[in-house]
């Protein structure tokens, strides 16, 4: 005797429920990926999060104040030669602060805040000074890195960057 091996067909329920199965396995698996895509920080150099290489140290004057929007900060040039990168939110409820240079403060157009050329509190309702980014100096070249913001309860000399000769 031969025993003979029958092939049995799925059933169309079987099929279906297969296909269906993959169906719903693909879209959990892109819209898993999606959710990972869009919670991970896009670090891009030029953009905000990211590093600016601004300039030289020679090409900015004592004493200016040069914004920078893309970076959404102000590079700082004190008037001893130090440089301050402050992040142009006011601390009272986030609005972008413009620099006068007529009255030689930052002004905020919300609430009337002022700060001084080193971010520091003149007239409230800010809390606190304003925020800073980390500024690097090597060879002459200035960089900020816009992916450390640094709070401050108040300004101190030691936010001030020198360049190292």
């Amino acid at each position: 005797m031969t025993a003979q091996i029958e092939s049995q067909d799925p059933s169309r329920r079987d099929f279906l429920k297969v296909a269906w199965a993959a169906t719903g396995a693909l879209a959990f698996a892109g819209t898993g990926a999606m959710t990972l895509s869009f919670l991970t920080p896009r670090v891009v150099e030029g953009k905000f999060g990211g590093m600016f290489t601004v300039g030289t140290v020679d090409e900015f004057p004592a004493g200016s104040v040069t914004p920078f929007t893309e970076g959404r900060f102000y590079l700082v040039r004190m008037e001893d030669g130090g440089f301050l990168a402050l992040y142009r939110k006011c601390t009272h409820l986030g609005c972008a602060v413009p620099w006068d240079p007529a009255q030689g403060k930052f002004i905020c157009p919300c609430h009337a805040s002022a700060f001084e050329n080193d971010g520091n509190v003149i007239n409230p309702p800010a809390p606190r000074p304003l925020d800073r980014f980390p500024v690097i100096i090597t060879d002459g070249m200035i960089s900020v890195d816009t992916g450390e913001i640094i709070t401050r309860d108040h300004a101190s000399a030691d936010d001030v960057v020198y360049e190292v000769s």
